[in-house]
């Protein structure tokens, strides 16, 4: 099922995997549930549309790892892919090695106001993440509008109940990154 087809709140199951000492793989430790909210801000200007956003994590001195894109999939012949280059970072970060749309993160593009992904770590995009720093990126980028990129950076494994904020300017609102079990 592409996120496109769910409501606005979309939820992705992920399990916590942890590694041993020597590499090894161990029991699955309890679930740790990771939710994202990124508002999308009401602009009022005279052509407006919604923005391509995508989301990824970013292991420090590691590869990216997208977590979602937000476009116009679902144009004929595909021709939403056409644009995504215009998120920039993330298409440098690892945009331009993927295939579209990409099972379990390509959704569509999203109204103003907060939206909500939460993913339970160690299955699909998320993966399993080892103990260190990492950064959730958030980019978007608006035709005819403004490109805005905002970083949260992160320890794992995180305190539970912990939550992280951030805000961008102008093409998106408040960021937040909430921890449970």
């Amino acid at each position: 099922m592409h996120l496109a087809q769910r409501p606005t709140t979309a939820r992705l199951a992920f399990t916590a995997v942890t590694i041993g000492a020597a590499g090894a793989l161990a029991t699955p430790a309890a679930a740790q549930t990771v939710d994202l909210t990124v508002t999308i801000p009401r602009l009022s200007v005279a052509e407006y549309h919604k923005p391509y956003v995508a989301v990824w994590v970013e292991p420090a001195g590691g590869s990216a790892r997208t977590l979602a894109v937000w476009y116009d999939f679902d144009m004929r012949n595909g021709e939403g892919t056409k644009w995504l280059r215009d998120i920039r970072q993330w298409w440098r970060a690892s945009g331009r090695s993927m295939r579209f749309p990409a099972d379990g993160v390509t959704g569509a593009t999203r109204a103003p106001g907060p939206q909500q992904i939460s993913f339970t770590a160690g299955r699909g995009p998320l993966g399993a993440l080892t103990p260190g720093q990492y950064t959730l990126v958030v980019e978007a980028a608006r035709e005819v509008g403004g490109r805005e990129l905002v970083r949260v950076p992160f320890s794992w494994p995180p305190k539970p109940g912990q939550t992280l904020r951030a805000s961008g300017s102008s093409e998106l609102g408040a960021i937040s990154l909430t921890f449970r079990r």
